[in-house]
């Protein structure tokens, strides 16, 4: 899954997989993938798409729904995951994949993130969590525990004692930094526990322990970890990198296979650059005395694998390789890739003001703010590649501005509009200002007047990502692109640089800047491109 679909947990009922990825302040929250054969997905939907089950007010863009977890048990599906800042840990159940999911049930007991159910053989259920240090005294920075409860499926709540499994992490006498994501399975006789350890960036790593028993002891494996790309050379083509937070399954062949992130730098890749965010990448898992092993030594993460299973159709909407998708707002709703930014609480949008097209109002609310503005976003998904739309648009006023984004955060965006300029229509770029969270203060980088003749037409936006810079065009309809300003600095939306745990949005974006106004935009499409290098030697054969 390229772009930003970070901590994937994956299921298997049947031949059926079962996928889902962290969303954090983004509504609707936790996308449901389902494949047949684990490289061609769907979202079928959402664990928290209505307001109730999910407000997001008040949320920075990376806080909200932290790593969740998918399991089947008995004909239902359950989800556990964090909304930190807000409720804590919670469980999500439905009979059926898509939906409808339950409101969460809050699990108040759990002090920590990263909750996962495992089901036992003789029917107890579990769950399992990264939590805090024993009496709460950290011996280091980033000293964290992997801690444990049985769960009453009846009650929906937990029972017993807590267990601690994990102190610290693989050997606490070199103090390991930030064990988390934990998931339990059995294999072979005995209870294998696997969990990321080393932090989120570039440490990042898998680690694996045993026990005869599911509450413990739990023994690591010498050869820890089972997956890491932390001790290779960071100027390597086409790098994969900041590998962790796996999730397994096993395949009715009997062949494991592993979920797991990973993030692709643009070059220099020694700087460590991606806007694409943390993505979901596939490897097979092999056995060697027992123990499970992703990579080893100097092995890579590749790019292609042989095919798990006989592959399946290909998903009507694509998220590996390269592809071209364009959403062009006629189904009566919008596409499940198309996402807020935080919990929308009126209908600001509509798909019927204006045949085939989606109409957005202007609102006072800015993409700098902590609640919903007028925005709906498209992931980054390649390092090379574009997101166009077609825009009706006629403001009266300078505070009056719509187009396009390119969003990592609050204070990290671009903002390509139409706008007015003492009386003029003109097509405008912005870039944010660190620590204005009004949205008003954004730096002019660029601006173009556009004729009486062209103002008065439709007007086309592209944001062309090229690795380590974009560039921003315009065309009023029916004439050739022109290009607005480009080489512009990209590593200002990177992680490295904007901090957080997400990757870039393209959005299209509507603002009144702090007033009130009656009027809308209306977008007739928004295309998405994506082209890397990388993929060119053809997945389909792989």
């Amino acid at each position: 899954l390229a772009g930003f679909y970070p901590d994937p947990s994956v299921c298997r009922v049947g031949e059926d997989y079962y996928l889902v990825t962290s969303t954090f302040a983004y509504f609707p929250g936790i996308p449901v993938f389902h494949s047949k054969d684990l490289v061609n997905w769907r979202v079928i939907g959402h664990v928290m798409d209505r307001p109730e089950q999910l407000n997001l007010d008040g949320q920075s863009v990376s806080r909200g729904l932290f790593a969740p977890s998918i399991r089947y048990h008995d004909g239902k599906f359950y989800v556990t995951c964090t909304l930190v800042d807000i409720g804590g840990n919670f469980v999500a159940t439905a009979t059926s994949p898509d939906g409808p999911w339950s409101n969460p049930v809050w699990i108040p007991e759990i002090n920590g993130i990263d909750p996962s159910m495992f089901f036992d053989d003789d029917g107890k259920a579990f769950v399992l969590y990264n939590s805090i240090p024993p009496g709460d005294t950290p011996l280091y920075d980033g000293h964290r525990t992997i801690r444990m409860y049985e769960f009453d499926m009846q009650k929906m709540k937990v029972k017993g004692e807590e267990f601690l499994l994990v102190n610290g992490g693989t050997d606490i006498t070199k103090k390991p930094v930030w064990i988390e994501a934990p998931h339990i399975f059995r294999h072979n006789g005995y209870y294998y526990l696997i969990a990321a350890e080393g932090g989120t960036g570039d440490n990042h790593s898998e680690v694996v322990f045993r026990s005869s028993a599911v509450g413990g002891p739990y023994i690591p494996y010498e050869q820890n970890p089972i997956l890491t790309q932390r001790h290779l050379d960071a100027g390597r083509p086409s790098p994969i990198t900041t590998t962790g937070h796996a999730d397994f399954v096993q395949t009715p062949t009997g062949d494991w296979w592993a979920v797991f992130l990973g993030c692709r730098p643009y070059p220099p890749t020694e700087r460590g650059y991606y806007n694409t965010g943390r993505e979901t990448f596939l490897a097979p898992v092999r056995w060697e005395g027992g123990w499970p092993i992703i990579t080893a030594g100097g092995e890579l993460v590749q790019y292609s694998y042989p095919f798990p299973l006989p592959p399946s159709s290909p998903a009507p909407t694509p998220y590996g390789g390269n592809f071209k998708v364009t959403y062009s707002f006629d189904e009566g709703r919008l596409h499940p890739n198309l996402v807020f930014l935080r919990t929308p609480h009126e209908q600001w949008y509509d798909l019927t003001s204006h045949t085939g097209s989606l109409t957005m109002k202007l609102r006072p609310e800015t993409c700098s703010g902590s609640r919903n503005p007028s925005f709906l976003g498209h992931r980054q998904q390649h390092l090379n590649g574009s997101a166009a739309t077609l825009m009706e648009f006629f403001p009266q006023a300078s505070n009056e501005k719509a187009g396009m984004l390119i969003f990592q955060s609050e204070a990290h965006y671009y903002f390509i509009c139409k706008s007015m300029e003492k009386g003029v229509p003109v097509v405008q770029l912005f870039r944010s200002v660190a620590g204005d969270t009004s949205g008003l203060k954004m730096e002019l980088m660029a601006s173009q007047h556009l004729s009486p003749n062209q103002g008065a037409r439709q007007l086309r936006l592209m944001i062309e990502a090229r690795e380590g810079t974009y560039a921003f065009l315009y065309a009023p309809d029916g004439e050739e692109w022109v290009v607005l300003k480009q080489d512009v600095d990209a590593s200002f939306l990177s992680t490295r640089v904007a901090g957080g745990f997400v990757g870039c949005m393209y959005a299209l974006y509507a603002t009144s800047m702090g007033a009130p106004t009656s009027r809308s935009a209306s977008f007739d499409w928004f295309e998405y491109t994506g082209n890397d290098n990388v993929y060119q030697e053809g997945l389909g054969e792989k």
